[in-house]
Order: C-alpha cells, then structure tokens, then sequence
C-alpha cells in the first residue's frame, strides 16, 4: 500500500512512521522545507516518544519518504491521509486555509481509485462542503473516482505510540464505499478497530462531541469547586466522596485550560450553532468559565496580598501539560496577563523551555535557583514533575509568602508549615474568617425585612 500523510507534525508523523512500521510505502508531505529536512535526517521537532526511533527504522528500510510536493506524492498514492491543522480565528471562527491548500495539492495529484481521508479536527460539514468540492475540481468524479472519508483523530500527545492501535478509529465516508474502504484501511495498516458511522458529518460530531464533553465537565468541577471556596470547603476530597457512588465523576478544578484542542474546538459548534440558532448555550458557558479561570485564580492572589500592584510574582509553567513541551492556549499567558494587568512584575519558569524561547512569547524569564531576581509570590500553572522537589522553603527565605497551586499539586499542610500562605484550586482560604462572615438565608431575610421596613 502505498501512502500519503498530509501535515506531519506532532500528530502526522507519528501516524505515518507507525504505517510504515505495518507495511506501508509512506510518503511524510508537508509544505515546511525545515520539517520536511528534519524528517529526512531523522532528527524531527516532535516530543513524542518513540517516534525518532520508528522514523529511523523506516528511513533506514526505505519504507518512508518526505516531500513539499504533495501533488507528486499523492499521484502515487493509493491513501491520502489529510491532518494539516485547523485553527482558530480572533473571532473565535476555524480557520480552514491549510485544509483547503492541502486539498488543492491533493487534487492536483490524486489518481484514480484512490482514498482521501481527513482526520482534521473540523466543523460538523466541512469536509462534505469545503473539501470536498475543492477535490472535485482536480477532474476526478468524487464518489466514482475519488473515495473520501472523514476520521478523526483521537490520541493524546506523548500517548500516541501507546493508543494509536487501541483507540478505536471512528470513520464515516462520503457513501457506504468509502465508509468500508477506509474502515477497512485502519484496520489493516493501523491495527485498531473501527466504528463506522453513517456519515461524514456524523464522524465530524463524534469528535467535537468528545471534546465539548471534556470542555463542560471541566467547566463543571471549576464552578463547583468556586463555590465549595465560598462555603469553606475543600472541594478535592469531597469530589473524591462525590465520586464513590460510580456514576459521578468529577474532575479536578484547575488554574486554565490549555492546549490546540479543548479551547479550541467547542468553538467550532458553538459558531454553527449560532448561525442555525440552535441552542448550544451550556457548551458556550462551559467555555467561557474556563477561559475566566486564570482571571479569576489571579484575582485571588490579589486579594490574599492586598493588591498586586509592584509585586514580584513567579509563574511555574509555560506548557499547558505536565512534562510536555506544547504551549498553545496555555493558562500561562493569561495569567501573565492577568498579573501584568494588576501592576505585578510576572516572570515565567518552565524547565522544558530556555529563557530564550519564553522571552520569544513576549514573557520575562527567572530561573528559581537563581537569587538574581526572587518572587513574593508562586503561581504553579503546570505540575512538571520536576516541581515536586522545588525547594519552596529556599524561596521562603528569599521573600516568598504566598503560594497560588493551580493544580493541587503540593501538600498544602507542607507548604503551610514552612510558614507560607497557601491557596488552592477549590480550596476555601480561610475557612474560619469566611464563616465570621458568611451570611446566611435565614440572616439575609432579617436583614432585608428590617431595611425594607412594615411598608417594604
């Protein structure tokens, strides 16, 4: 079989080396000379493990090639795989552009009888609407000669060698014919099963499903968690409670939420939604609460110190998860944002990243086992494993008081006793001086019948 994969980034690759590995004939297209050379010279830019390993092996056995001619690449194809990325607008839309260019290369090159499948994260209709006449216009009769199907991909960065085999591959065509020809494709050449659905725009849900639910459940445990801070309570343990009866399962609240998927992709529905008035307000909600988090997580700091106006506070985390050099949407932005805002000097530490290339964001750099510059404050934004042995006593030393854990990730009782304040996603502050003022229902109707007097 041979093979065409479209966007061999930190996805794409990985799913052509592991095709490769099964049997297959790969051509890696992409329209970067610079990715398309690393590739060449088995040293690609991509933090997956095992992946320089299986590139290596199929350079070596001549079972993989890259090129920027996409075009030529897909004239000897008989599988096109499409997963050049999608992004997101200022105004919240999907930027579809490297899609569409891919699908011009495509149509230049496909042959007759040949597959395309786009596993882009895409709105419901995309590929049926935007791609597919593109396709048609390279003079191949779509559904005749031109099979095309939509899967989406669905593994997680730095678990893609794992689960590329295990994650059932969800794949709807444009007819029947396509739906088995590309069932039966990832089957074979991937070796995971499949779960057909009856349609293109059907396989495009499934994935936006999958992420919205993400989205909204996240969204959920935050504002359960904000108002067990308003009550006095520690949200984390009673979530574990909560979760006993199994079926509940709620999640850990956090700081923000990062990366190039969940932030992302709700939008994709909620637009389509809003041009067909369909109703899509809890996703949009959910949205909004969790881009609102780091605000609001920093507004607590703010007010545990009075006000943040020249203070130095440290941000631990520039990468979005744990141990993972990727940082699109991460939460650290917006709380650099946020304490900049509030008159803080901001400063951002991540071990995966060098000082050069987080002052290439716009970020200051500091590095915590320096005494060159020493914050009053700590926000953890990412639970990088190497945060675990930070030396927080040291820093207490150097003037740091409070410690803003965005994701639970210390012993609060630890932190605490080495004399630092402690705040904690979910965790009320200081649960004695609320309940001095808590004010409750029986109290506010008092209150409100005194004020309003025997006239109301």
């Amino acid at each position: 079989m041979n093979v065409s994969v479209v966007g061999v980034g930190k996805m794409g690759l990985p799913i052509a080396v592991w095709l490769a590995s099964r049997g297959a004939s790969v051509w890696a297209c992409d329209k970067n000379p610079q990715v398309v050379k690393a590739i060449e010279a088995g040293r690609p830019d991509i933090d997956e493990p095992g992946v320089v390993e299986m590139l290596g092996e199929a350079l070596q056995a001549g079972r993989l090639r890259a090129t920027t001619d996409t075009a030529a690449a897909a004239a000897g194809s008989e599988v096109v795989i499409v997963i050049t990325p999608a992004v997101l607008t200022d105004a919240h839309e999907a930027d579809l552009s490297n899609l569409e260019d891919a699908s011009r290369d495509i149509a230049r090159g496909a042959r007759a009888g040949a597959l395309v499948v786009y596993e882009t994260t895409v709105p419901v209709g995309t590929t049926r609407q935007r791609l597919v006449p593109i396709l048609a216009a390279g003079g191949l009769t779509v559904g005749e000669e031109l099979s095309v199907a939509y899967s989406p991909e669905r593994v997680k960065s730095r678990f893609v060698m794992r689960h590329l085999d295990a994650t059932p591959k969800v794949v709807g065509g444009l007819d029947a014919r396509a739906t088995e020809r590309a069932s039966a494709f990832y089957r074979d050449y991937l070796g995971a099963p499949t779960v057909e659905v009856e349609t293109l725009e059907a396989a495009e849900f499934v994935k936006l499903a999958g992420m919205i639910y993400r989205d909204v459940n996240i969204a959920l445990a935050n504002q359960l968690a904000t108002y067990a801070e308003a009550r006095g309570m520690d949200s984390i343990a009673l979530f574990d409670a909560a979760n006993t009866d199994g079926e509940c399962a709620l999640l850990s609240p956090g700081i923000g939420v990062g990366g190039h998927c969940t932030p992302v992709y709700p939008h994709f529905l909620i637009r389509d939604a809003e041009r067909r008035r369909i109703d899509a307000s809890l996703v949009s909600t959910a949205r909004r609460l969790n881009d609102e988090q780091p605000e609001r997580m920093t507004a607590r700091l703010g007010r545990r110190l009075g006000g943040l106006d020249g203070t130095r506070v440290g941000i631990l985390g520039l990468g979005f998860r744990p141990d993972v050099k990727e940082h699109i949407c991460s939460p650290a932005f917006q709380i650099d944002a946020a304490l900049r805002a509030r008159g803080a000097d901001a400063r951002v530490h991540d071990p995966l990243y060098s000082e050069a290339e987080i002052g290439a964001h716009g970020l200051a750099a500091w590095d915590p086992a320096s005494d060159a510059w020493c914050p009053e404050a700590l926000v953890l934004a990412t639970s990088h494993t190497s945060y675990r042995g930070l030396d927080l006593g040291a820093l207490r030393k150097n003037d740091l008081r409070v410690v803003l854990d965005g994701r639970r990730f210390w012993d609060p009782d630890a932190v605490e006793a080495l004399g630092l304040e402690y705040i904690g996603a979910g965790r009320a502050d200081q649960v004695l001086e609320h309940r001095a003022h808590e004010v409750t229902a029986d109290d506010a109707l008092e209150q409100t019948a005194t004020s309003n007097g025997p006239d109301g």
